[in-house]
């Protein structure tokens, strides 16, 4: 599963860092697929939808940080367990029950975005 950071979301900035993926974003700043990823040119969204990597795209949240869940991999590959989660202080970075995936599909999230 994706991971998503809910409202209980404090702002203090400790996720972002950790993300190996570059899937957490501050409120309000727009993201691209290739920011922190090998990823370039055109790619295929799970969903089937085909960007251009670099492009950006609008926040997904004005007040609170987020997690773009096509570049989420709830650090597989890279830790034994979501950084985000482990650096937390108020335990608002969860499973969102909107992108569920298993290891094997985050893993090869992860190849996909780091070729």
């Amino acid at each position: 599963m994706a991971l998503k950071i809910t409202e209980d979301c404090i702002n203090c900035t400790a996720c972002e860092s950790e993300c190996p993926n570059n899937a957490i974003y501050a409120p309000g700043v727009k993201w691209s697929l290739a920011e922190g990823t090998g990823v370039r040119g055109k790619f295929t969204l799970k969903d089937g939808t085909v960007i251009q990597a670099e492009e950006r795209f609008a926040a997904f949240s004005n007040n609170n940080y987020y997690v773009v869940s096509a570049k989420c991999t709830e650090c597989q590959g890279f830790h034994e367990e979501p950084q985000c989660v482990s650096v937390c202080p108020v335990d608002c970075c969860v499973s969102d029950e909107n992108f569920v995936e298993t290891a094997v599909q985050l893993v090869t999230k992860k190849e996909l975005l780091h070729p």
